[in-house]
């Protein structure tokens, strides 16, 4: 027996657990379902057909002995810039990269966990930027509509878990990478707090505000991958207090006040909110107030937090391409980008991480008055494939800053979001929301998101590419 496509990761592990499928079986339709989209989405750079079955035949012998682990036998997916032993790390990088012989800290925690790991997802060139396309490994495509990209720079993961291929993945989000794919493709993603998820062997990866999170089509699903990948490495620099994020997706969140932000941060190009995208997330604003809390408009003071991004941004662009081995081989904007983070690894990044505590401070103050902040996670639909991919550097800039001006900010804070499903604008193009919180309020915009979705139901409906997953679950023998 296998499991409709529609069955997510809590309860793949549950029908695993009960013994009503295998681990291979699973496997063996996640791998066949990858193989099936791989010329149209492109969602995977890494496909690790012959570990994962291995894998997963020794994961069903321990189910068959009696051992339970939360997510025993269950394929799940992550990102290529998280280190998988034996495997290479390209983080969307040109040229021949060598195996890596250790897994990163996120990876070891999910294999504890009993997760299959059947595969490395796309992303572009250093995590730059909010499309997944590259000379590296061509144009990953979105599943509700294969002229569009899915979103970056966790594309590929959130193309699998669109499409069905995987039932949850790992990404990681440094300006919006979680949150901008998740709201790309209609999924919830998961930006936790600096440090839930370790992203070591970066103790810091890109001087602190990038993070590992999940994406899932449920709540409760990338409650439940955040669960099992949170953890420290022994030399992690933040270890904040554990929560059970699952424990939080039944639990009701009360009546909360809340902030509803349509008003982009302040950026050096113009940014504005497309009025499709606006009506979706003040619907989204509706719903919450007919659930009884009370919403109000009011933007955080961000100020001049930009200022503090860059030299943070860049700095990690130029500790990363410092240790590719074909520098030569990258993107005219990444080594552009490596050369401005050297010249801002000095003072200026001192001053961007001491001005962290200010900002804190100011932007948390608006916590004492409202529980979360509502605010669309980008200004724009989806663009097409292609759009970004050939512009110079400030070219792409200002095309990056106009389509997704909402998410960076958290990043610089270190503070949890949650992107949910708003809904659908012109031509079948999901859009999303974020629900914002202060430091270590994971549990809150959880139980938040789970009410939302109980009214929605957005994981009830699927991509019209789906038909490819289910050609291969038709030819595969076996499998339905």
């Amino acid at each position: 027996m296998t499991l409709d496509r529609a069955a997510g990761l809590a309860e793949s592990a549950r029908a695993l657990a009960a013994g009503e499928v295998t681990s291979r079986a699973l496997v063996e339709q996640a791998l066949a379902r990858i193989e099936a989209t791989q010329g149209t989405l492109n969602a995977f750079r890494i496909v690790r057909a012959e570990a994962a079955l291995a894998e997963a035949d020794a994961a069903d012998r321990e189910l068959a002995s009696g051992t339970r682990t939360p997510l025993l036998g269950v394929p799940v997916a992550v990102k290529d810039d998280m280190d998988v032993a034996g495997e290479p790390t390209a983080f969307g990088c040109p040229g021949e990269f060598p195996p890596v012989a250790e897994d990163g800290e996120a990876v070891r925690r999910l294999r504890a966990a009993g997760a299959v790991i059947v595969g490395k997802t796309n992303t572009c060139e250093l995590g730059q930027w909010p499309f997944t396309e590259g000379p590296a490994f061509g144009s990953t495509r979105n599943p509700w509509s294969t002229e569009h990209t899915p979103g970056g720079s966790s594309g590929g993961s959130a193309a699998a878990v669109a499409a069905g291929l995987v039932p949850a993945a790992l990404g990681s989000d440094g300006a919006g990478s979680v949150r901008i794919p998740a709201s790309w493709t209609h999924l919830v993603g998961i930006k936790p707090q600096r440090g839930r998820v370790s992203t070591w062997p970066r103790g810091e990866s890109f001087q602190g505000i990038t993070v590992n999170g999940p994406l899932a089509r449920t709540v409760a699903d990338a409650a439940l991958l955040l669960d099992a990948a949170s953890g420290n490495h022994e030399r992690d620099p933040h270890r904040p207090p554990a929560v059970d994020a699952s424990a939080a997706v039944g639990r009701d969140p009360g009546r909360l006040r809340i902030a509803l932000s349509l008003k982009p941060p302040f950026t050096a190009v113009p940014a504005r909110l497309r009025p499709e995208v606006r009506e979706r997330v003040v619907q989204l604003a509706e719903q919450l107030s007919a659930l009884g809390h009370h919403v109000e408009e009011a933007d955080p003071p961000y100020g001049q937090i930009g200022l503090t991004f860059v030299p943070r941004a860049t700095v990690g662009v130029a500790e990363w391409v410092s240790d590719a081995p074909f520098p030569a081989l990258l993107d005219r904007r990444t080594l552009d980008a490596a050369r401005l983070g050297r010249l801002l690894g000095g003072a200026p990044l001192r001053a961007a991480r001491r001005a962290e505590a200010a900002l804190h401070r100011r932007i948390g103050a608006m916590f004492e008055s409202y529980d979360v902040v509502l605010a669309p996670t980008t200004a724009a639909p989806p663009p097409r494939i292609g759009a970004m991919l050939g512009l110079g550097g400030l070219a792409t800039d200002r095309a990056m800053i106009a389509a997704c001006p909402f998410a960076w900010p958290w990043n610089v804070l270190g503070w949890p979001g949650v992107n949910v499903p708003a809904g659908f604008v012109h031509g079948g193009l999901p859009v999303g929301a974020q629900l914002l919180g202060p430091a270590h309020s994971e549990p809150l915009l959880i139980s938040l998101a789970a009410q939302l979705e109980a009214e929605l139901r957005w994981h009830e409906a699927w991509p019209p590419v789906q038909y490819a997953a289910a050609q291969a679950d038709d030819a595969t023998p076996g499998l339905r």
